[in-house]
């Protein structure tokens, strides 16, 4: 069976620097108030959602921009498989 593509980019490197800079966000009150009576760390939840987010956006503009050349890879395999598959040994 030829494999197609579909793959994604990493969009955080390992090497992506953990430094943390101060922002000013707003928050809705009553969230922000029980969040600091069960004494929950705001910043780092925040960061941790925002992180994944920015991941999933990321991903997505990738397939988005890519969808025409995944597309024609994908047909190409389809028609023709894969390069040197008449090698594979698996």
């Amino acid at each position: 069976m030829p494999s197609t593509l579909n793959a994604t980019p990493t969009p955080f490197p390992p090497t992506v620097s953990s430094a943390k800079r101060a922002t000013n966000l707003t928050l809705s009150a009553y969230v922000l108030d029980e969040a600091k009576r069960l004494k929950l760390n705001v910043s780092q939840i925040c960061d941790a959602h925002l992180k994944e987010y920015v991941k999933k956006e990321l991903s997505r503009r990738w397939r988005e921009e890519h969808a025409d050349f995944v597309t024609a890879y994908n047909l190409t395999v389809a028609q023709e498989g894969l390069p040197l598959d008449e090698w594979r040994t698996f």
